[in-house]
């Protein structure tokens, strides 16, 4: 538990220690009912720099793997530094749109963490592929499963979700504040289980059957709400299908690497123009090593968590977390 205090107690101290000077600039007449502006950025420099590129790697490591949404806290983070403006830092693109193409593009930090650590496992599928491990095989047709339903839901409607909801921080505080109540409801369901009916009836994840890898699959889709975190709704959904804390956090991971890489090289497609033009190379790739390093931690430290205290510790992290935004960002009336 010490160790959770002190990564949650790290979060805290992110936002804070870039929300302090923030107070300084609140003035109150520019709330409004559709918007929130603590920083306004007119004094920010013309790009990303090395500072912002670091904290946001920091954040997006820690963050992607946890069940307490990376999406809602790369969201906080920007508008914290001040990257939430519409001020143009090119001919044809805002701080705005860099930083929002930005934080799907250090995405890749945590993709490289899965490979680094499951590098067995994700060999394994590519020799079941090839027709050298069945298990491999089996693992990997599962995995596609469950990826298909974000795929199309996800392609269907990310432009309308982006629209309605895009980085609106009351949304998050609500997603974050429900995703905190159904993950204690889930844990305590999950301890009152019968002995002779374990939820980890199933040792291995090529146990699963198609029928469950797709409920878990469309389990992911509600992480498409920002703030809802894709890691919370698919260890939940492997709880439901009857996978131990362990086995539904490796599912997570390796069902994230498909998902997250497939959301980067989406994002490179439509939006690579954006960070081409509006900042240099070298700050982006140390804040993608930055998320790579603290993700290998971030993972190795939820399965520990998972295994000896389960969700509750992180569902009362996003309870608390979402009142904690609803003081810094509510609209004054």
């Amino acid at each position: 538990m010490k160790n959770f205090t002190h990564i949650l107690a790290l979060l805290l101290w992110l936002f804070f220690n870039a929300a302090l000077p923030a107070f300084a600039e609140i003035n109150p007449n520019s709330f409004s009912e559709n918007s929130v502006q603590i920083l306004q950025s007119e004094n920010h420099s013309k790009h990303l720099d090395y500072i912002d590129c670091i904290l946001l790697g920091l954040v997006e490591g820690i963050t992607e793997y946890l069940p307490i949404s990376s999406t809602g806290h790369l969201l906080i983070s920007n508008e914290l530094l001040g990257l939430n403006s519409d001020i143009p830092i090119s001919d044809n693109y805002s701080l705005k749109e860099a930083a929002f193409a930005y934080i799907i593009i250090i995405q890749a930090g945590a993709i490289l963490a899965v490979l680094f650590l499951y590098w067995k496992t994700i060999f394994e599928i590519l020799m079941g592929f090839i027709g050298k491990n069945p298990k491999g095989r089996r693992l990997g047709l599962l995995l596609i499963t469950a990826f298909i339903p974000a795929a199309v839901i996800g392609l269907a409607l990310n432009d309308w979700i982006e629209q309605q909801l895009g980085d609106n921080l009351i949304a998050i505080a609500l997603a974050l504040f429900l995703g905190g109540i159904v993950m204690l409801i889930t844990e305590k369901r999950r301890k009152k289980a019968p002995s002779d009916q374990p939820q980890s009836k199933l040792e291995n994840l090529d146990q699963l059957n198609f029928k469950q890898a797709f409920s878990v699959g469309l389990a992911q889709c509600l992480a498409l709400w920002p703030g809802m975190s894709r890691s919370m709704v698919t260890i939940i959904g492997g709880y439901w299908v009857g996978l131990s804390p362990q086995k539904a956090a490796e599912f997570s991971f390796l069902l994230g690497l498909i998902t997250l890489s497939a959301a980067s090289a989406y994002k490179v497609l439509t939006d690579g123009a954006i960070l081409t033009q509006t900042m240099p190379i070298q700050p982006m790739l140390l804040g993608i090593l930055v998320a790579f390093i603290s993700a290998i931690y971030a993972i190795r430290f939820l399965v520990n968590c998972l295994t000896r205290y389960g969700l509750t510790p992180f569902a009362w992290y996003r309870i608390v977390f979402s009142f904690v935004i609803l003081l810094l960002f509510l609209p004054k009336i």
